[in-house]
């Protein structure tokens, strides 16, 4: 039996996180939501919805996911029994469509893929879902990944799913915004077969920390494009 986990970042996300968690389909494993910092009731409600909860207080999106995998890597280690076999990353703030994931691991079940990417097509988002500095931002982004390494991703969606070794293989780095595009581009690097999956895409429950800011679009902004700079002269 495949052997499925799911790491949930979340900073503040009490009003959703519990929509999240009760979405996620049954072949799932194990639910590892990483409070990121919250000060509010995503702790408490994760746990009530049956997730493993654990706290990062180091604020960013990759400290969170990271903490994650550290602590997989830490339960398996003695224990081979609890080695995943994938890796789904979700957010906390039910945007995505959590009941979406067996769409995603199927490519990496049925055909052998490494990483698969849920892209948030135009045509199946909901209106107001993503920003104008998003939208231009990921077009950007996997604009310059297409001319710099011919790559096909037309997406940086947070929705997506790895296998466990692969992603080992990676050695992620990234401790904030830049967390998405690092993956795919060490994935470009190391040659790994990836697909990308259309999915479902609403507008999110609470005020986005990221987009919902100028400093955060910004700073997202920044990170993303230095991943790409720094791999096109490697």
């Amino acid at each position: 039996m495949t052997n499925i986990k799911v790491i949930i970042p979340a900073y503040n996300e009490a009003d959703s996180i519990i929509h999240v968690i009760n979405d996620i389909p049954q072949i799932v494993n194990e639910v590892i939501v990483v409070s990121n910092n919250s000060n509010d009731d995503t702790e408490i409600n994760a746990k009530r919805a049956g997730a493993t909860v654990l706290v990062e207080n180091k604020r960013g999106y990759g400290f969170a996911c990271l903490k994650g995998l550290e602590y997989i890597a830490s339960t398996s280690f003695n224990d081979p029994t609890k080695r995943p076999d994938i890796i789904v990353f979700l957010d906390g703030d039910y945007s995505d469509y959590p009941e979406e994931l067996t769409k995603l691991v199927a490519p990496i079940l049925n055909n052998d893929i490494d990483f698969v990417i849920g892209a948030r097509v135009k045509k199946l988002r909901e209106k107001g879902s993503m920003t104008l500095p998003q939208i231009f931002g990921n077009w950007l982004a996997t604009t310059l990944m297409s001319i710099l390494f011919r790559a096909k991703f037309t997406d940086l969606g947070p929705f997506r799913a790895i296998k466990y070794n692969k992603l080992l293989d990676l050695k992620m780095e990234d401790q904030t915004y830049g967390w998405t595009v690092e993956m795919q581009l060490k994935a470009l690097r190391q040659k790994l077969s990836y697909i990308e999956v259309p999915v479902n895409y609403r507008n999110r429950i609470g005020v986005s920390k990221v987009s919902g800011t100028v400093k955060g679009a910004i700073f997202a902004g920044v990170k993303i494009l230095g991943w790409i700079f720094k791999y096109s002269f490697k």
